[in-house]
């Protein structure tokens, strides 16, 4: 054999990573060893369907699908990792996802790894849009969820405001600015809580399509919501709901 090589399974995953930093280059029985995580082929790619997704934005052109894998493998195991490419020019689209295996490990990465720096530019992270199974009673609400891709086109590029409604009680401009953020830079938030929605302006159409896909059919104070385009109108006063886009 000319590349003889062998997987070691650790109980840990933290002693696993500790093995790795150790043990690569280092010589054994004079030959010098490389060390990495172990991947699966992607011939037996596996069903990740169950796992948990995390959403990665803002991430900087030149990152790969391997640098997130490094930067999240810290975590735990990862099922699954990709950075989006557009399927013309063959480059970044800015963001990607990456699947754990078990929810605890996901929920740390997206915690410690919002505002941290990869490449040039600070990254974001949230639950991506195949979000971890919700209580029963959210599950139950007829709500099908969304994909990013039909959202992103069902409405024009230069569209960046959706519009969230269905909340009784508790609306705010704090609460909507809390819930909205991970997703982006908010221009401007209105809220109208006699009426239980609000709309809320992004620097960017795919920011707001993200939030739409992400917030949709989710529990806001106790209220499953549900969320669509806003009108493009430069004045967001004047916004009422696209009721032709309406997602039930």
């Amino acid at each position: 054999i000319n590349d003889p090589y062998c997987f070691v399974e650790f109980f840990e995953h933290r002693d696993a990573a500790a093995a790795l930093a150790a043990m690569n280059g280092r010589k054994i029985l004079g030959k010098e060893v490389k060390v990495n995580w172990a991947t699966t082929p992607s011939s037996q790619k596996k069903d990740t369907s169950n796992h948990f997704h995390v959403f990665v934005g803002d991430l900087s052109p030149e990152i790969t699908t391997e640098d997130i894998k490094a930067a999240f493998a810290p975590f735990g195991k990862i099922s699954d990792a990709r950075v989006v490419k557009d399927m013309t020019t063959g480059k970044s689209k800015g963001y990607g996802f990456v699947s754990f295996y078990n929810k605890l490990d996901a929920e740390n990465a997206i915690v410690h790894m919002g505002g941290q720096w990869l490449g040039g530019r600070q990254i974001r992270t949230n639950w991506a849009t195949r979000k971890p199974p919700a209580p029963k009673n959210v599950q139950d609400n007829g709500s099908k969820q969304l994909r990013f891709e039909d959202v992103v086109n069902q409405s024009s590029p230069q569209n960046c405001t959706v519009y969230c409604g269905g909340i009784q009680s508790g609306l705010s401009e704090h609460l909507m600015r809390q819930t909205f953020s991970p997703f982006g830079q908010i221009m401007e938030i209105r809220v109208f809580p006699e009426k239980g929605y609000s709309f809320i302006r992004f620097s960017s159409h795919e920011s707001a399509a993200h939030a739409i896909v992400s917030v949709n059919g989710t529990s806001i104070e106790c209220h499953i919501v549900k969320c669509y385009w806003g009108k493009e109108s430069p004045d967001i006063a004047k916004n009422v709901p696209q009721v032709g886009h309406k997602y039930l």
